[in-house]
């Protein structure tokens, strides 16, 4: 459905806006694109992972405690952060199914701004 011109215009200030606060954050999102965002920190995640356990076996090798202790710090660090950018990814990227506890789904910036719009419109009109 499109948006009527009054809310082309709502949302063109929003953006205006957006660019206004935080223009390196939103170039990051026009630039890319969030979904390629996402794969990057999981890629990126990942090859610390991999750093971490080459950390962990050095310092097993070299029977220095402190620096297997760091190299898991590493890997659990990377991989909490490989987890949280695959869940949280655009539009559900890489998740799987919801549980029934939780009734929302997965929506983008864009999505949420259009239901709280929705939202505020019906309330206008009583609905």
């Amino acid at each position: 459905m499109p948006l009527s011109e009054h809310e082309q215009r709502l949302l063109e200030q929003m953006e205006r806006a957006l660019y206004a606060e935080d223009p390196k954050f939103a170039s990051a999102l026009e630039g890319t694109g969030l979904r390629t965002y996402t794969r990057r920190r999981v890629y990126l995640a990942v090859a610390g992972f991999v750093a971490g356990v080459a950390l962990l076996m050095g310092g097993m090798v070299a029977q220095q405690i402190w620096v297997s202790v760091v190299g898991f710090v590493v890997m659990l660090g990377c991989a909490v952060l490989a987890v949280t950018a695959w869940r949280r990814g655009p539009a559900g990227h890489g998740s799987g199914p919801r549980p029934a506890s939780a009734p929302h789904r997965k929506t983008g910036v864009m999505d949420r701004m259009e239901q709280r719009w929705q939202r505020r419109r019906d309330e206008q009109q009583g609905l």
